[in-house]
């Protein structure tokens, strides 16, 4: 799976980060910095977690 981000959509809220810390970050401008794009198996849960997490429906997973 792949994390895709729809920039326009995003807000820098950050509840990505703090659902999967080592695929997402929000530098200090409020800016989403993606670590990874590639999500392996044993971490699909937690990505998951963040991309249904996020309110302004920026991420998703492409296969």
């Amino acid at each position: 799976m792949k994390i895709v981000v729809d920039y326009d959509k995003c807000t820098g809220l950050g509840i990505c980060e703090s659902l999967a810390e080592d695929f997402f970050e929000v530098n200090d401008n409020g800016e989403l910095i993606l670590k990874r794009t590639d999500v392996p198996s044993c971490r699909l849960a937690d990505v998951e977690a963040a991309v249904e997490g996020c309110p302004t429906e920026a991420l998703r997973l492409e296969a």
